[in-house]
């Protein structure tokens, strides 16, 4: 018993098999490597790009498809070569469609640094993010009222922080080539300063009132004539809210759309105070109740 156990364990080795037949049999089975790579690209253009890079770690097969341009270019925005030149300019023109879509996943800025486009990693929807430091603030340039502030918490590095004023008024425009679909437009806000101590965050809301006593009011217009306009209490402290001003469409995707957009509280009864602007984002609609609740 002892000796056949040791021929068909060298038998395993591959040295000395050739006689074990069931052992040649497992041996000959094809695997998934052995898949031809167009075929292997073919399919993974079926899935979205988080769970094409999770398959490309299966063996070389599925690692060399994982590179094709047709796959990559599939989940490209329609455009993208638009935005490509619009964020990067002259960009080297022998990068493979995977490189792109990795590139423009990135935050990606622009306009001196005070706008930020990139992709949404699962999706491939266009993302836009507007600094605070990009818009047009009233008295912003009086430290008795606002203060330009450091943290961790905007992709900027930066917020307006509001100590108090009587008129409340927010300006801002962006021109940005979306491909075609339905945009949500929101301003990023938070009632209440935070910091940290001792590695906890803390929010410091001293300065914080006026807000519940009036709506503030959001607009939007685009340079094709669409129009939106919201109002809501802003009351929850501590916390940053999206709060959304209204929906654009974009039917032609090889010429840019100019969005402007506004915040307004400017019932002069009463003071206003202790809020952190971060930044106006534009999101593709299908992430509105997302962030609505964020």
């Amino acid at each position: 018993m002892g000796a056949n156990f040791s021929v068909w364990f060298i038998g395993q080795d591959g040295s000395n098999g050739g006689s074990n037949g069931f052992n040649l049999s497992l041996q000959s089975k094809p695997t998934l490597g052995d898949l031809p790579e167009g075929c292997v690209a073919l399919v993974l253009g079926h899935f979205d790009p988080t769970e094409i890079c999770k398959l490309a770690m299966l063996n070389r097969a599925f690692r060399g498809a994982s590179w094709a341009d047709f796959v990559w270019e599939s989940k490209l925005p329609s455009n993208y070569q638009v935005l490509v030149q619009k964020v990067f300019g002259d960009y080297p023109g022998d990068m493979g469609k995977r490189e792109i879509y990795e590139r423009l996943c990135r935050d990606n800025s622009f306009d001196g640094g005070t706008k930020k486009v990139w992709l949404h990693k699962r999706t491939g929807g266009v993302c836009l993010s507007v600094a605070s430091k990009g818009l047009a603030i009233t008295g912003i340039d009086d430290r008795r009222y606002w203060n330009h502030i450091p943290t961790e918490e905007s992709r900027f590095c930066t917020v307006a922080y509001l100590q108090q004023i009587w008129w409340f008024e927010v300006d801002g425009e962006v021109d940005f080539p979306f491909p075609t679909g339905t945009y949500s437009l929101f301003f990023k806000l938070q009632l209440g300063r935070a910091s940290k101590r001792f590695g906890r965050r803390i929010c410091n809301t001293e300065h914080v009132h006026g807000w519940d006593i009036k709506p503030v009011q959001f607009q939007l217009w685009t340079s094709d004539g669409q129009h939106a306009a919201s109002k809501c209490f802003l009351n929850e402290t501590g916390k940053w809210n999206y709060c959304h001003v209204g929906d654009f469409v974009v039917d032609n995707s090889n010429v840019s759309t100019k969005i402007k957009f506004s915040m307004t509280q400017i019932d002069c009864t009463h003071t206003k105070g202790g809020l952190c602007l971060d930044s106006v984002v534009i999101y593709p609609s299908v992430f509105r109740d997302r962030l609505k609740h964020f």
